[in-house]
């Protein structure tokens, strides 16, 4: 389910809306998803996410400690779906570690446009990691995924050439997570861009190659 700001929540009236089944942090969790997307992480309070849900505003306390605690936990589901949809990308690093690696950054890029409300929660919500044991884990997969296939990657470069692993994986992080909030995104934060971000972060990698000295035909 991709979560816009023009998407999902705000075109289904109130069957989108409600707590159903019994099922309380299912309601809440969608309730701060639809937020996310109409408002933003910082734009709507506890008590709005309940009405959100079709409950009473001491009803979100049974699951969630405040406001921080529930974004905590949509942040948490969003790594737990990014680092799936970035192993499913990685596939192992078949059939060879620089196309998967293409991939995995297709993936990332993929992710911010379909996913805008769980991509703002996870890295606009403004919560401290260290304040959530869960949250901290699944950002962690999620970043090994990149590592994983960074350092299989630097495995096909001259040994001469080789960057230190964890670095590079940083630094493309910052790369793709930069063009994904810039002009990769499914929502209105996005900028006008002239090309596909995909073509720009290729290209940006490309740079980033021939700037430690390795042409791009020399890295596979």
């Amino acid at each position: 389910m991709a979560w816009s700001r023009n998407g999902d929540g705000k075109g289904d009236g109130d069957k989108a809306r409600g707590y159903h089944h019994g099922n309380l942090k299912e309601a809440l969790v969608r309730a701060a998803l639809e937020l996310i997307a109409s408002k933003g992480p910082a734009g709507f309070t506890f008590a709005e996410a309940a009405r959100w849900a079709g409950v009473s505003p001491a009803a979100p306390y049974r699951h969630f400690r405040d406001r921080e605690d529930l974004l905590a936990d949509v942040a948490r589901r969003g790594f737990d779906l990014f680092e799936q949809e970035l192993s499913r990308a990685w596939n192992d690093g078949k059939p060879e570690p620089t196309t998967a690696f293409d991939r995995v950054g297709k993936a990332y890029l993929a992710f911010a446009r379909n996913q805008p409300a769980y991509y703002s929660a996870m890295f606009e919500a403004g919560i401290p990691a260290e304040a959530n044991a869960e949250l901290k884990a699944a950002g962690d997969r999620a970043f090994n995924v990149l590592r994983r296939a960074t350092e299989n990657f630097v495995a096909t470069m001259p040994a001469s050439k080789r960057p230190p692993v964890t670095m590079m994986a940083l630094h493309i992080w910052a790369l793709a997570h930069g063009i994904a909030s810039l002009f990769g995104r499914g929502d209105s934060a996005r900028r006008p861009l002239p090309m596909p971000p995909e073509e720009l972060l290729e290209a940006g990698v490309l740079l980033y190659l021939r700037g430690l000295g390795i042409p791009g035909d020399d890295a596979a």
